[in-house]
Parts: structure tokens; C-alpha cells; sequence
């Protein structure tokens, strides 16, 4: 194999460009053409700047190594490497390709939504905690001093304002902590335990946890339904996940599930192993199984899961808005109310 060939630039590949790139193999792959001929036309529909990682692409792929090897090199999605490992288990590639290439699309779409959400939220909460700081540290302390003066009563609202200031410290305090705390626990507990077990907890976790057991879900139905679609049993399918090194917890779920068949299980109890998937994955499995349709009934699964996990995402971004919204309008009316009331009053008196 030639070394320039193999010559891989140092500028990543964003998803929407790795995204860009298997759609277009997908699709020219499923107008007949090869993988060869599939990524040399990808050079005409990628930037400029990706042409050159492309034709390395091509000449390694000339050079006998596998379309999986190229895209580790280019450093692409791990995720997106583990369709292509199982896709070449099961010669699916143009369906492969391109389920990959709307799972990081989605992903792209719901990123973008965030963004969309909360930036504006953000920037309001940002502007109102300059406002409060001010309010309180500037223009409180001299409104005080006048109502006093003038024997005008403490509103309730500037009393909410005194208060919320006093115990802004101790509240940044506390989440200060927080943070420190989550950061020990990542770095000294969490990191050390193996992907299994980190998802195990990430999964345990409330209203976010349901996402990362859909989404794992989603994929480990998906991967099983392709195999099975591509003629292998259950047992070899497993086997292919174990030896799915790139994907550690694809890896040791296939080790896992493998040594519980070993022990007499059958195949549904032998997946409860897994705790971060949804209970139906298990339920599926059973039903499959008795009605020969084990590979419809995960594909089937793993669309559920992935419009299920869309709607999550986009119910609780339309719950977070409101909320943050809720929190800076009581705050700025507070803010207002607690400097207009008694001047009202004083005018009143006059």
C-alpha cells in the first residue's frame, strides 16, 4: 500500500460533512453502484478541502483495507464506524450508509433546536443577572436610604429583592459545589467503571436517562435486525458485537449476553443482563422469536424508539423555554415593582 495513499489531514470532519459523505455513497450505491465508484463520485458533493482525505479513502480501499479502517482514520463518529463494521458483516452497505447518515442528522436537527431554544432564554437570563446585580448593589442601597429617610414602608417586592440578593452567594455556593462534586465523581468513580456499567447509571438517571435507554435501544435493535436480515442467527450476531472492538459498549454487551447463553438462559432473559435498554427490547425478542419475524419486529423496535427519543427531546425543550421565561419575568418584575412602589407612595403623600 502506498503511504500517500494512507495520508490522513489533520482537519476533522464535522457530522454534517460525515453525514454529507455516507449519504451520498448510500444512495449512489443503491443506483448500483460499487463502494469504489461510490466514494470517488463523493469527491464532486464534499467541500474542497475533503477531496484529498477522499481519494485516500479510495486508494486504501484499492489497497485492500476495509471502508471500516478508512473511517477510524479520519477519526469519524464512533457510532457511525459501527455501522460500517456491521455493515460489512452483513453487505447491507447502502442501508447502512444511510441510516447513519440520518442518525447523525437527527442529531444535527436536535442540537440546532437546542440552540434554538435556549440562546435567547440564555441571553435573557445573563442580561437580567447583570440588572439584578446592579438593582441590588447600586440603586437599592439608595432607594433605601430615601424610604427610610421619609418613613416609607419595605414592599414586599423590594423585600423579595434584598432577600434574593443576599442569598444569590450561597446559592452560587452551592451550585459551585455541585459542579465540583460531579466533576470528582466523573473523574475518580465514573470514568474507571466499564461502558456497561457507565450506562447503566446514565440510564438510572430521571427524565434524561429514558433518552440514553431509547437511543441504546434504537441502535442495539437496529444492528440485530440488519444482521439477522443479512442470514445470521442470533448467537452469530452476538459474536459480531463482541468483536466490535471500535464500539466498547456494543463489545461488552455482545460478551455479556453471550455468557449468559452459555450458562442454559434463554435469549430473552439472557438480554435482561442489559439494564440500560427499554423492557420491550426483551419482550420483542420473545415475540420475534415465536412468530419468525425476529428481524421485522427490531426494525420495527428501533424506529419506535428513535421517534419515541425525538418527541422526549422536543417535549422537553418546549417545557424549558416556558420555565426559563417564567423565572426572568418574575425577576424583572420584581426588579421594577420594587423601585416604582414607593415612589408611588411618596407621591401619593405629597
Amino acid at each position: 500500500m502506498l503511504a500517500g495513499f494512507m495520508k490522513i489531514k489533520k482537519d476533522s470532519w464535522s457530522l454534517r460533512e460525515q453525514s454529507l459523505f455516507l449519504k451520498c455513497i448510500g444512495e449512489l450505491l443503491t443506483q448500483g453502484y460499487s463502494l469504489s465508484e461510490g466514494v470517488r463520485s463523493s469527491v464532486h458533493y464534499l467541500p474542497a478541502d475533503k477531496q484529498e482525505d477522499i481519494m485516500s479513502v479510495l486508494g486504501s480501499l484499492k489497497g485492500g483495507n476495509s471502508f471500516c479502517d478508512n473511517l477510524a482514520r479520519l477519526k469519524f463518529n464512533q457510532q457511525t464506524i459501527s455501522y460500517v463494521y456491521f455493515a460489512e458483516k452483513h453487505g447491507g452497505f447502502a442501508k447502512a450508509f444511510l441510516d447513519a447518515s440520518n442518525i447523525m442528522q437527527n442529531r444535527l436537527r436536535t442540537l440546532q433546536q437546542l440552540k434554538k431554544i435556549l440562546y435567547y432564554p440564555l441571553f435573557l437570563v445573563l442580561f437580567t443577572i447583570i440588572l439584578f446585580y446592579f438593582v441590588h448593589q447600586v440603586l437599592l442601597p439608595q432607594f433605601s436610604s430615601l424610604f427610610l429617610s421619609m418613613s416609607v414602608e419595605t414592599n414586599l417586592f423590594m423585600s423579595f429583592i434584598i432577600g434574593a440578593g443576599r442569598a444569590m452567594p450561597f446559592v452560587l455556593l452551592l451550585i459551585g459545589a455541585f459542579l465540583l462534586s460531579l466533576l470528582y465523581y466523573y473523574l475518580q468513580i465514573f470514568r474507571k467503571k466499564d461502558s456497561l456499567e457507565r450506562l447503566r447509571l446514565m440510564a438510572a438517571i430521571p427524565v434524561i436517562g429514558k433518552c440514553f435507554s431509547l437511543y441504546y435501544t434504537y441502535i442495539f435493535s437496529l444492528q440485530l435486525s440488519h444482521l439477522l436480515q443479512g442470514g445470521f442467527s442470533i448467537f452469530e450476531s452476538l459474536k459480531f458485537f463482541q468483536e466490535a472492538k471500535e464500539n466498547a459498549p456494543l463489545a461488552l454487551a455482545g460478551e455479556k449476553v453471550i455468557d449468559h447463553l452459555k450458562k442454559g438462559e434463554r435469549m430473552e432473559q439472557a438480554f435482561l443482563c442489559l439494564t440500560f435498554l427499554e423492557k420491550e427490547f426483551c419482550r420483542i425478542l420473545q415475540h420475534g422469536q415465536e412468530n419468525g419475524k425476529l428481524d421485522q419486529e427490531l426494525h420495527f423496535l428501533s424506529q419506535f424508539c428513535m421517534d419515541s427519543l425525538q418527541d422526549m427531546v422536543n417535549r422537553l425543550m418546549k417545557k424549558i423555554q416556558p420555565v426559563i421565561y417564567a423565572v426572568i419575568g418574575i425577576l424583572v418584575i420584581s426588579i421594577y415593582l420594587a423601585v416604582l412602589l414607593p415612589m408611588f407612595q411618596l407621591l401619593n403623600g405629597l
